[in-house]
Parts: structure tokens; C-alpha cells; sequence
């Protein structure tokens, strides 16, 4: 018959009957392994336990603990240093082609074959007390990545805000919300670690720190993200809330396992930011009447289209605080909530207990709103349901990528919406880009060539004596020429032809055609020609943007 632990221990003449009785109950109260709460109680050491442990599981005891313990640099050269401090485990000796390996756990066992294979020896595994195994690690293959951040969190005696790594993390967002950066990249390869700031939309190198720092750094900020510290093999996201300077900062950060180890993009969003009104995003007169008409409609879908980072949850924003009034009921469906609005209902999207866009949306229908946002249409449950929506009398909002307005249509098709329903629900499509804007004190007239004005899509011949302006670098810019950005829009109000060409799915070159044809389209390449001229940007901004077969029409139109 198997002993139990405690029957084990009392055998051993370890503990009594009436301490394994206070040790069951210490350790139902605590949710604690029984040998755990022998221990705390101090009613048995660590040794005592796991030489117990091992005489029940049939296997060989080491004892780790003795002051003179000595392992040959071959035998740890057996196991790699990160391989050992990850599973905890510790080679000891090697004995007629078999390799005698410390664990602190029966279970871990199985780590015998991953070992025997990379090695190539026959491993037998004996078992140690847990924290003579971790003293005995850390002796002979030094401090792991988590111990090392566990230690400038909170180990020793000063204070854990003056460890090293702390500081470096601490510095490195005051440094980010000082340059006005959006993104921190941090990128570890060619035994370096890089970090980079982007600045305007545009990525500028900011530090190098020596490739030691990699492992505690991505690990600080992992435990600030409430990641698994632990998984270095698969992607992860997370999330940091912050208060620098008194502004409270929002960071979704993103882990990329790469093949110099990982990498992390962190995505800064300042809660205490002023909202952009309507008047501020950059629209011209007549565009900005064209927004405000097709915000004010009383059903449909608005959709905002554009890659990550060009300013679509800004517009949408700025339509919603435009509509925010007493007599209008708004709620939202976000992932996350980056700006919190008094008088609008913001849900937050939570898929970890399955609060998806498409459940959010089908709540908050039975709660009578006005106006929906839904922060990006992602699969076909949410679009159908948005679009049900849309055609029972609500005003709804939301985004999508893609390239260009009329590819927002195709977006909808290819998710599997039935083209009858695009055709008839969407309204309003806005596809934006953000370009850098010209820095206002140094930015100087110089006289456009003819390809310049063609490439815009504008005929020299009616430009004669225009100017531009382009950057040329200050003290305010730090030499960069360029300050803040401004968005280009490309405005697409659907109309009967149009609802037609959708419901038959034409190629999309024949839509885009259409609406180019019919004036219901005003391009991208338009608006960045007005601001060109407007002197907020520059052609090469434009052009930077913009699809290079919009160039070329422009260019045969204009010709």
C-alpha cells in the first residue's frame, strides 16, 4: 500500500499525529499543498518533505543544501542555462553515459526525454528540495530573466522605483509623451536592443541598450502588461494604465516572438488629451458641410476606412461630440474605450469572457439608442447585425480596413454580407491618411515644377505663379521640418447608380470609376492637393499616401 506524505513524515519521525492534523487544516484554509503548510507551520523543513516525497515516488534524493556542492562545468554544460532556470531544474552528475538531473516536482519527469534527445545521454531524475534547487540554479547558471525583474520589483532592502530596469521603463515613456510619440517599438537583434519612438507617423531611433537588458526589460514590461511572464514562444497582448506627469496614459502593448527573441509594440493613448472637434480635423468648408450632412441623417451606416494609426476613431469621436446632445441617446461598442465622453453610453469590448463586438451590438438594440458606434467591423455576426441596425431606423458608426472608400464596399461583400444589404444600408463612406503638417516656423516658398503639378492632378498652365512650401528644419521641429499632422479625406456619398453597381458586385475598378465619374467621389488626391496649396503640407507627403494609379490619373486627366 502507498504511503501518503504524512504517513511518510511520521514514519520518518519527522512529525506527530497531531501536527499532520494542524497541517491538513492549515492547508484546507489556505489552499496550500500539504507540504507547503508543514513548512510555514515549521513543523518540517523543505529537506525533510522532499526527502519524503522522493522515498514515496520511488525515486533517489539530493540534497542541495550541503555547503560544499560542487557540479563540473561539463555536466552544466549539458543543459543549457535557459532551458534549466525556465523548467528549474539542475544537472548534477554524469555517470557511465547517464546524466543525474535535480527536480523539485515528481511531475517534471517528462522533461527527461526533451532532455535525453537534446543531450544525447540516458537522464535519471532525483528530487530536491524546492528552494535548495532554486539557491543551487542561480549558484551555477545565475539569475533567470523573471528573478532578475522579480528582484528590481521588490527584492531587497531599497526601494523597488530606484532599480535600474524601473528607471529605464519609467524614463522611456516620460521620453515618449515629451516627443509626442504615438508607438514605442522595442526590437531586440544583432546584440543589441533598439528602441524606437514614432513620431508624426514616421520612426525615429531614440536609444540602443546592450542585449542583457533585453530579458529584464521585456519582462518589466510584461508583469506591468499582465502577460505570462513565463511564455516567450507565442504573441501576446496586454495593457498598462499610467499616470506620467499627471496624465493619465493608456498602453496597449503587443509581444512578437521574432527570431532574435521578442519584440514589443506599445501604443500610447493620453486620456487626458483634449478631444478634436468637427471644425479641427482638417475639413474644408464645403467638406466640412458634407460631414456634418451625413452625420445628421437619421438611419444608415457611416463608415470611416484607413490602415491602423490614421486618425479613424479621431473622426468618429469628433461626429459623436458633435451629436452629443440631451435629446439623443448614444452608445458604444469599443476596443478599448480610448477617450471617455460625458453624456454617451462606451461599452468595452472584453473577449476573454466573451463580450464581443456582435453581442455588445445585440444588448445594447434593446436599450432604444439613437446613434451606435461600433469601433471596427470585423466579422460577418457584427456587420450583419450593424446593418440590421442601420435599416430599423438607428444611425450607426463604424470603421474598416481598407485602401480606399469604394474597397469598404467590397470589404462588407467579402465578409459574406449579402450585397443587397451593402447596397442598401451603407451611405457614407470617409477613407483618411495623415500626413506630416509643415512646421509653421520655418517652413519657406519655393516655386513648383510642372511634374510636381501634375502629379497632384492640376494643370500648370492655370498654376502659373503658384507656391508651395516646404520644410526645411528648426529649433521648434528639431530639424525635421515638420510638426503635428493633418488628415486627407476621400468622401464618398453612395447614390442610386452606385447602390446598383453594389447590389450586382461589379469588379471594384468599375465602382471606383463610377463614383469618380458621377462626382460622388472627391479622392484622396484632391484633398491633398487643396492642402498643398493651403501650405499645411508638402507634394512628397501627399504623394506618400496616396495610390500611386491616383497619381497617374491625375496625371492623364490633367494632360
Amino acid at each position: 500500500m502507498t504511503r501518503t506524505l504524512g504517513d511518510q513524515l511520521i514514519a520518518n519521525g519527522v512529525i506527530s499525529e497531531a501536527q499532520l492534523k494542524d497541517a491538513h487544516a492549515a492547508a484546507r484554509n489556505g489552499d496550500l499543498p500539504l507540504g507547503e503548510a508543514l513548512v510555514k507551520l515549521g513543523h518540517a523543513d523543505e529537506t525533510e518533505v522532499a526527502r519524503a516525497q522522493a522515498k514515496i515516488e520511488g525515486m533517489p534524493f539530493v540534497d542541495l543544501s550541503k555547503p560544499g556542492l560542487r557540479v563540473s562545468d561539463e555536466v552544466l554544460a549539458l543543459v543549457p542555462a535557459e532551458l534549466a532556470q525556465e523548467q528549474g531544474l539542475l544537472p548534477v552528475v554524469e555517470r557511465q553515459g547517464k546524466l543525474v538531473v535535480a527536480i523539485d516536482d515528481p511531475f517534471k519527469r517528462m522533461i527527461a526525454d526533451q532532455l535525453s534527445f537534446s543531450t544525447g545521454s540516458e537522464i535519471a531524475c532525483a528530487l530536491a528540495a524546492p528552494g535548495a534547487l532554486r539557491r543551487a540554479i542561480r549558484k551555477f547558471y545565475g539569475e533567470s530573466a523573471e528573478e532578475t525583474v522579480a528582484n528590481t520589483l521588490g527584492g531587497g532592502d531599497g526601494d523597488p522605483d530606484d532599480a535600474p530596469i524601473v528607471r529605464l521603463v519609467t524614463r522611456m515613456f516620460q521620453d515618449a509623451l515629451k516627443e509626442r510619440a504615438s508607438d514605442i517599438h522595442i526590437e531586440p537583434g544583432h546584440g543589441r536592443v533598439r528602441i524606437r519612438f514614432r513620431v508624426d507617423g514616421m520612426l525615429r531611433d531614440i536609444a540602443e541598450h546592450p542585449e542583457h537588458l533585453q530579458a529584464p526589460l521585456i519582462s518589466r514590461l510584461k508583469i506591468m502588461a499582465r502577460m505570462d511572464i513565463s511564455e516567450k514562444r507565442k504573441p501576446q497582448d496586454g495593457r498598462i494604465g499610467m499616470t506620467i506627469e499627471g496624465r493619465e496614459i493608456d498602453v496597449r502593448a503587443s509581444i512578437l516572438p521574432s527570431n532574435h527573441g521578442e519584440a514589443i509594440v506599445m501604443r500610447l493613448l493620453d486620456r487626458s488629451a483634449n478631444l478634436i472637434g468637427l471644425r479641427e480635423l482638417g475639413f474644408d468648408d464645403e467638406d466640412y458641410q458634407w460631414f456634418r450632412r451625413a452625420i445628421s441623417r437619421p438611419h444608415g451606416i457611416c463608415l470611416v476606412t484607413g490602415p491602423t494609426g490614421s486618425g479613424k476613431t479621431t473622426t468618429l469621436y469628433a461626429a459623436l461630440s458633435e451629436l452629443n446632445r440631451p435629446d439623443v441617446k448614444i452608445i458604444t461598442a469599443e476596443d478599448p474605450v480610448e477617450y471617455h465622453i460625458p453624456g454617451i453610453n462606451q461599452v468595452q469590448v472584453n473577449n476573454r469572457i466573451g463580450v464581443t463586438f456582435s453581442r455588445i451590438l445585440k444588448a445594447m438594440l434593446r436599450c432604444a439608442p439613437n446613434v451606435i458606434l461600433v469601433g471596427e467591423i470585423r466579422d460577418l455576426e457584427t456587420a450583419e447585425i450593424a446593418i440590421q441596425a442601420a435599416l430599423t431606423g438607428h444611425l450607426v458608426f463604424s470603421t474598416v480596413h481598407t485602401n480606399d472608400a469604394p474597397s469598404a464596399l467590397t470589404r462588407l461583400s467579402d465578409l459574406g454580407v449579402k450585397p443587397f444589404l451593402v447596397s442598401a444600408a451603407v451611405q457614407y463612406i470617409i477613407a483618411q491618411r495623415l500626413v506630416r503638417r509643415l512646421c509653421s516656423e520655418c517652413a519657406e516658398d519655393y516655386t513648383p515644377h510642372d511634374e510636381e503639378l501634375r502629379t497632384l492632378g492640376l494643370d500648370p498652365a492655370q498654376m502659373s505663379g503658384q507656391t508651395f512650401k516646404r520644410e526645411r528644419g528648426c529649433r521648434v521641429c528639431e530639424g525635421k521640418g515638420y510638426r503635428g499632422r493633418v488628415a486627407l479625406f476621400e468622401l464618398l456619398e453612395m447614390d442610386a447608380e452606385l447602390r446598383e453597381l453594389c447590389f450586382r458586385e461589379v469588379p471594384l475598378e468599375v465602382l471606383r470609376n463610377a463614383a469618380l465619374s458621377s462626382g460622388r467621389m472627391r479622392p484622396l488626391l484632391h484633398d491633398g492637393a487643396r492642402k498643398v496649396l493651403r501650405g499645411l503640407t508638402t507634394v512628397t507627403e501627399v504623394m506618400r499616401v496616396c495610390r500611386e494609379d491616383d497619381a497617374a490619373r491625375s496625371i492623364a486627366n490633367a494632360s
